[in-house]
């Protein structure tokens, strides 16, 4: 299973994703371009010293990442059609999350092979990026019984 976030913007979001892939032992794939610097000391400082025991890739293209990373790719979207809750995940997943302002152009939702929604409220829009990883990533990681013991 991996997590993967499509141009992100925000330096923290990423750092905690980080330390979320961290945590599970899940690899993060980037795609670039990000809305900050990747030297910017938000990221470190969000990661703290978990950044050293995450594997980390960084692609400068969403054809430059599929063309090198197999596995269904499972987008997580405000659009979603069905809930993360009643999908069944595989442990080759890829767990995708677009721009925090924006999410995914349709040509990129349109390569999907799903697109989910975590169930919230109708008043309100979202879960941060990084809280909806957690949301995502642990649900996937129940299922294929992936969680670490």
């Amino acid at each position: 299973m991996r997590l993967c976030l499509y141009q992100p913007e925000i330096a923290g979001n990423v750092g905690a994703v980080m330390r979320l892939g961290a945590c599970f032992g899940v690899p993060v794939d980037l795609i670039e371009p990000m809305g900050f610097k990747w030297d910017d000391k938000r990221v470190r400082r969000t990661a703290m010293d978990y950044i050293d025991h995450v594997d980390v890739a960084r692609y400068p293209s969403f054809e430059m990442f599929r063309g090198t990373v197999s596995g269904r790719l499972i987008l997580f979207t405000t659009k979603g059609e069905r809930s993360a809750y009643d999908f069944e995940f595989r442990s080759d997943d890829i767990l995708m999350f677009g721009r925090e302002s924006a999410g995914v152009p349709a040509v990129i939702a349109d390569e999907s092979d799903a697109r989910l929604r975590i169930p919230i409220r109708a008043q309100v829009r979202s879960f941060n990026l990084a809280t909806s990883a957690a949301l995502a990533l642990g649900e996937a990681l129940r299922q294929t019984r992936g969680l670490p013991e």
